[in-house]
């Protein structure tokens, strides 16, 4: 378990893990809650490195009933799910906390939405740097390694250097 860089703390039986623990994989992504057998089995939740989490019903390691939160608190429900609808997840914090002043711009879920370095662009959890290739969280931690992510950088809101040059570019 160790070679490839899981982790386990909690109760072993028979050489096995067994009980309540906590079991982390390589990527960060760490498994809290019962484990009978080697496997997930009970209650328990992934939690993931973005912020979001699985809660689940296991057996024998495969889950069998659960819900997934997003890292803004929002629930995903297959079924009735009152929200916008199943493909536009854009209103969700005006639902929540209702409407920003008007003359505001609302750029993000986050008001005011968090300064974005020089050349770098936002990844939600955090600003990308293509210059390193690396994703940085707005609090300056190393978030995860990235490669050369075309889509963020054409999709994805920029920093003020990028921006300033695009608005000097169509004067």
């Amino acid at each position: 378990m160790e070679l490839i860089g899981n982790r386990y703390k909690g109760n072993i039986k028979n050489g096995r893990m067994e009980g309540y623990g906590e079991y982390t994989f390589p990527t960060d992504t760490k498994y809290v809650g019962d484990i009978k057998d080697g496997k997930f089995h009970g209650k328990g939740v992934l939690y993931f490195i973005n912020g979001s989490k699985y809660k689940a019903t296991w057996e024998e390691g495969i889950a069998v009933d659960g819900t997934f939160v997003f890292p803004d608190g929002l629930e995903y429900k297959d079924k009735d799910w009152a929200y916008c609808d199943g493909y536009d997840r854009r209103f969700y914090t005006e639902i929540c906390y209702g409407f920003i002043p008007p003359g505001e711009t609302q750029l993000t879920n986050i008001h005011p939405p968090p300064v974005i370095p020089d050349g770098c662009y936002d990844c939600t959890d955090g600003f990308y740097d293509p210059k390193i290739r690396v994703i940085t969280s707005y609090s300056g931690e190393f978030l995860r390694n990235a490669g050369k992510t075309n889509i963020v950088m054409n999709s994805c809101r920029k920093g003020r250097e990028e921006e300033s040059n695009s608005h000097n570019d169509s004067k």
